[in-house]
């Protein structure tokens, strides 16, 4: 695990994927011009359901998927010491990232700010696709997270669990 841009105050650390090989967080992919599908971590079913949607989108595509994963820790806990092991959190999101069907790397990052680390950690201009958990509720956690990314100029998926 390493420190990535102190302002964001976030620890990262990456994962492969049975369907990939362990990739460094911190080195580009070996091939540039493959397109990046980003997906963002907001809840199990949400997720399972983005993923779902973003590897027709890879497979299509010939890209590979990038899953976010931002745990907030508290602040009364050092960063590097996280309310959930760390352990636990990787095997948790290699399970999740193994239903993909296309070349899935897993990013955790132990961070202060969701938001800020999101922004810093995400490319200019990605793709980013987030799953809603289809509540009724016009302006739920994943809508309001969605318009922001869009503001900050990523083209953002938003889809909907079934």
């Amino acid at each position: 695990m390493k420190a990535r841009n102190q302002r964001s105050l976030a620890l990262e650390t990456g994962l492969g994927t049975a369907g990939s090989r362990y990739q460094d967080p911190s080195v580009e992919s070996n091939d540039p011009n493959k397109l990046d599908i980003a997906v963002i971590f907001t809840s199990v079913e949400s997720t399972v359901v983005a993923l779902k949607r973003a590897g027709a989108l890879a497979g299509a595509l010939g890209a590979r998927i990038t899953l976010f994963v931002p745990q907030v820790v508290p602040y009364p806990l050092p960063l590097a010491s996280p309310p959930v092991l760390l352990d636990w959190s990787e095997r948790r999101f290699r399970t999740i990232a193994n239903a993909s069907p296309v070349e899935t790397i897993v990013r955790l990052f132990l961070c202060r700010d969701r938001l800020q680390t999101l922004m810093n950690a995400l490319n200019p201009r990605s793709l980013v696709v987030i799953g809603n958990c289809g509540k009724w509720w016009p302006l739920t956690r994943e809508r309001r997270l969605a318009g922001k990314l869009r503001r900050a100029g990523h083209e953002v998926i938003l889809t909907e669990s079934e």
